[in-house]
Formats: C-alpha cells, structure tokens, sequence
C-alpha cells in the first residue's frame, strides 16, 4: 500500500514539528499506542498544543463533549 503522506500532512495538527511521523499516520498510531497515548490528531486543537496525549486526557474531553 502507498502512503499518502502529502495528503496526510494537510490535515495534521501535530504541533510537534521534529517529529519524523508526521503524516505518516500508521507509525504514528503505532508510536503513540505503545505510550499509552493517541495520535495529537485525535484531539482538538488548543488540546493537542499541551502535548498531552494520554487515553485518560481524551477521555476527559470526551466526557466534557469537546471531541
């Protein structure tokens, strides 16, 4: 399968700019899912900027209705 890296990296919010997963979304699920965590396109923008990326962190905002 072709990665879709271009296409991927218009709707990237990741804020973390040395990231060398950018748009390359299935090392970056992988990565993420190894921490615990979820890729900082799952959360909303002023979310994402905290770097926090926890299950725990998206859960509170989806009880609190902001994702």
């Amino acid at each position: 399968m072709e990665c879709k890296k271009d296409h991927n990296l218009k709707k990237c919010n990741c804020s973390y700019e040395p990231c060398s997963r950018k748009g390359v979304c299935c090392d970056c699920v992988s990565y993420h899912l190894t921490k615990r965590q979820l890729p900082g396109c799952f959360f909303p923008k002023d979310a994402e900027k905290t770097y926090n990326r926890s299950f725990e962190y998206f859960a509170e905002l989806v009880s609190g209705k902001r994702v």
